[in-house]
């Protein structure tokens, strides 16, 4: 907390100001980046979470999006920041600042460019965990089509040995052994699980 001079001037008014607005600018950076922290290890941590995988990745993606406004505003504000440390911290003769007034704003400015660089490296942090979300996503979709992908595989065979005696053909031999319907169906079952031994050999499954 801040003693207050005897004598209250303009310019100690607008360095308390310009400092009061760079340290809330520093807390909503501090804060985004812890935030940011907890939502890369909810994306890029393997742990069982409750819910579905599209709802979880939904709520992702909008918590970056909200983390990647407050980012932009903030590197908004730090631009314009920048722009006036610059403007006080000039010695003109049509500027009539103190000596004081323009150490101040040149400390300012390296506070503020520091925050700059905090501001450009969470931006790119979040782009990164956007990718990063949007790359589970598609391994997800990966994976559902994959998983229709060797069940059609699967129930291939079977369908085919089942279309084939389903025709009733007048001349068709098996059709008239006693156990040849007990047959087809232990072919149409190794037929199935065949594939599937194999898909789970390959690491596949």
């Amino acid at each position: 907390k801040k003693s207050c001079p005897l004598r209250v001037t303009g310019e100690i008014v607008l360095v308390d100001l310009l400092e009061s607005v760079i340290d809330r600018t520093a807390d909503a950076l501090e804060q985004c980046g812890a935030s940011i922290e907890r939502l890369s290890k909810e994306i890029f941590e393997r742990r069982r979470v409750t819910g579905s995988a599209n709802q979880r990745y939904r709520a992702i993606l909008v918590q970056v999006g909200r983390k990647e406004g407050l980012t932009s505003y903030a590197r908004e504000s730090l631009a314009s920041l920048s722009r006036l440390m610059s403007f006080l911290g000039t010695e003109t003769d049509s500027i009539t600042a103190s000596p004081e007034l323009r150490r101040s704003a040149k400390s300012m400015a390296r506070d503020v460019s520091g925050l700059s660089d905090y501001a450009t490296f969470l931006a790119n942090k979040l782009q990164f965990l956007l990718d990063g979300t949007i790359g589970m996503v598609s391994l997800e979709q990966n994976n559902i089509i994959k998983i229709f992908a060797v069940l059609s595989v699967i129930f291939m065979p079977p369908t085919l040995i089942a279309s084939i005696y389903g025709m009733n053909f007048e001349h068709m031999p098996e059709l008239s052994l006693t156990f040849g319907y007990p047959v087809a169906l232990g072919v149409m079952v190794v037929s199935a699980i065949t594939p599937y031994i194999f898909f789970k050999w390959r690491g596949w499954l």
